[in-house]
């Protein structure tokens, strides 16, 4: 459900507005929909607003928004212009028998209000229109041109209402087109507008200490931020007090540079997201913010908002959690590649003085997070999936794979950062979580049948986490943890954004939330703003977020399966690439799914190629000979046939 959707169920103000909204507002008023009720306008009771869904027979029906509501049909007459997946706001057509049915009064959001399309050949010859996403047939036309004219595989962006032509792509030929497809297929900007670099270059390019005199002074203290070695932008930055036992996480003030209702604020707002792909980041804020001014770089005195957490030494739970304004000077920007290095070596490679202060307090913080996940695995779980990385060359050319794994310097950090995202939660009992409900036991029982056809049983258990665990237990015993921690995750809920606190169960925490990074999140920005209207009691502006909470944590909630689906999109694109100059070819595989959607992982030098295969004929983690059928470039997937089952398995078994 949209957020404006949202809005219109629990009440607002025309002030709490998104600019998409106004029409439809506007509309509503006109239509008699909506009503002001204590300053707040609400859709009438006749009215409901809600996802339009539609059965095979074409009948529609709105879901029921509370227990006391019924489902509303909506006959195909009664549709008007709207289709599936619309947000519709629908009015109850009275009748004295039968089931409840309503009427579309104004459709409030469009599922589709664009297609990402391709030129094609069938193999009878006959040209036609391919929706990118779907692989089925659409429209398409543009004024003034034969769309025949163009090279089969032009790929086209059309108005899924006019089924006019927008944009004009490129071809499927050319890799660099991957790029604009994975973005337009999940609404993913890539340039700002002019109003947003005009404030941009207008926000100070230095921080001058004595313009923020209410600011806590922490220039003096070692800071020091650990990133990836190619991060252009840094969110956060840490310092530990051996002698307070107290750690301090620093994170970039972007709340105080990005004013509510600003152009900056609008488009963050509308990307939700930094979207990372492998050769460039598309961020939320302009750069002049995210790899600049916001960015907690070295040497330079920067902004910070700060979780302050006091830890007891012996049980490590936290004593007094503090939130304020800080400036901070970092003393020394670290990549994972040298902490590593430096825990490995207990630091005797150090001769810097600054260097060596930092460690003073590094090495022994680097203990107590071990100690800390420790502690924390006896309430989450550890999943062990391997995250794999593209290089892309120069040309949009996939060069090569790796696998990266968490390594000490990543939990060391991890742990500090899941300390204040924790604490910030703790704040509110109303506001913005992150949450991750527990999954159904039944989902984990059916996962179960699947295992057991492998030879993974379990037989006792009380409930979902004791199952997951005693299937972990298993898997590592049979040598096939990552896979089988692939599949336990697949049977997991989603985690998402909400007003209300439901804990986080995959890393077993009561209350969490996400502080830590506001350069490449919103929903950050959301949380600062909201610790900071409680800190100053600004009644006005925490009515405000509080009153709209609920659509900004769907919208976000959105924007970020939209923004991994996207990067997902791009990295199978790059993959299908390299499997179509593998077409004919044999690899070894492995078995990871099987039935009708049977797929297989390849083994080779390039990781992370999932194959859909033909043959019925295969178990669960068989090991197994293949070849490349076909590959649809536009689709992103890749067709293998069944070959064989390796020999060396048939004898083992």
């Amino acid at each position: 459900m949209s957020p404006f959707a949202i809005q219109l169920i629990n009440g607002f103000k025309e002030t709490d507005l998104e600019l998409e909204d106004k029409n439809s507002f506007q509309a509503l008023q006109q239509l008699g929909a909506i009503e002001e009720v204590d300053g707040l306008w609400k859709l009438k009771s006749l009215f409901r607003v809600g996802q339009l869904y539609v059965n095979k027979e074409g009948r529609g029906f709105v879901e029921a928004q509370t227990k006391e509501q019924k489902d509303l049909l909506v006959e195909a007459q009664d549709m008007g212009e709207a289709n599936p997946g619309d947000d519709v706001v629908v009015k109850r057509i009275i009748a004295r028998r039968g089931r409840a049915s309503a009427k579309v009064q104004l459709i409030v959001r469009k599922a589709h209000v664009f297609q990402i399309v391709y030129t094609n050949r069938n193999e009878s010859d006959v040209f036609e229109i391919l929706d990118l996403k779907t692989g089925l047939p659409t429209n398409a036309k543009m004024e003034g041109m034969d769309l025949k004219a163009f090279k089969l595989g032009t790929v086209l962006k059309v108005d899924s209402e006019t089924e006019e032509v927008l944009e004009v792509f490129g071809d499927l030929s050319q890799p660099k087109i991957d790029e604009k497809i994975s973005l337009a297929l999940y609404k993913r900007a890539n340039e700002f507008d002019e109003d947003c670099k005009t404030q941009a270059k207008e926000v100070e390019q230095e921080v001058t200490k004595s313009e923020h005199p209410t600011r806590m002074d922490l220039t003096h203290l070692d800071f020091c931020t650990i990133d990836p070695i190619t991060a252009k932008d840094f969110d956060d930055a840490i310092y530990f007090d051996m002698e307070a036992f107290t750690l301090y996480v620093a994170i970039a003030d972007v709340s105080h540079y990005v004013n509510y209702f600003s152009p900056i604020d609008t488009e963050a707002k509308r990307r939700g997201f930094t979207t990372y792909f492998p050769h460039k980041s598309f961020p939320m804020l302009p750069r002049e913010l995210s790899e600049n001014i916001c960015s907690l770089k070295p040497h330079v005195d920067r902004l910070a908002f700060v979780a302050k957490i006091e830890l007891d030494k012996d049980s490590l739970l936290p004593i007094k959690e503090d939130f304020f304004e800080a400036l901070i000077h970092s003393k020394r920007r670290f990549n994972y590649e040298e902490i590593d290095v430096i825990i490995d070596t207990n630091g005797e490679n150090v001769v810097k003085e600054h260097e060596k202060r930092i460690l003073d307090y590094l090495l022994p913080l680097q203990d107590i997070t071990a100690r800390l996940r420790k502690k924390r695995m006896g309430n989450g779980f550890d999943f062990r999936s391997e995250e794999i990385r593209l290089n892309i060359d120069a040309n949009h050319e996939l060069k090569e794979t790796s696998v990266e794994t968490g390594t000490p310097s990543h939990s060391l950090i991890e742990e500090c950062m899941l300390l204040a995202n924790q604490a910030s939660a703790k704040r509110f009992t109303y506001g913005i979580f992150r949450i991750h409900t527990p999954p159904q036991l039944k989902k984990l029982e059916e996962l179960l049948e699947e295992l057991a056809g492998i030879g993974l049983f379990v037989k006792e258990y009380d409930e979902s986490p004791s199952l997951i665990r005693a299937i972990q237990k298993e898997a590592d015993i049979m040598n096939i943890a990552p896979e089988v921690d692939s599949m336990i995750i697949k049977s997991l809920k989603q985690a998402s954004y909400a007003a209300e606190n439901e804990g986080h169960f995959g890393l077993g925490f009561s209350h969490y939330s996400h502080f830590t990074s506001p350069i490449r999140r919103y929903s950050d920005l959301i949380l600062h703003r909201l610790i900071k209207s409680q800190l100053k009691e600004d009644e006005e502006q925490n009515e405000y977020l509080l009153r709209n909470i609920e659509p900004l944590c769907q919208r976000v909630s959105e924007l970020e399966r939209e923004s991994t689906k996207a990067e997902w999109d791009f990295r199978d694109r790059k993959l299908a690439r390299w499997a179509e100059k593998h077409i004919g070819e044999e690899f070894k595989a492995h078995v990871v799914e099987v039935g009708e959607n049977a797929k297989a992982v390849l083994e080779t030098e390039v990781e992370g190629i999932t194959v859909n295969l033909h043959g019925d004929n295969v178990l669960l983690f068989d090991k197994v000979i293949v070849r490349i059928d076909t590959v649809s470039i536009a689709m992103a997937k890749v067709q293998a046939e069944f070959v064989a089952k390796r020999e060396k398995d048939i004898m083992e078994l």
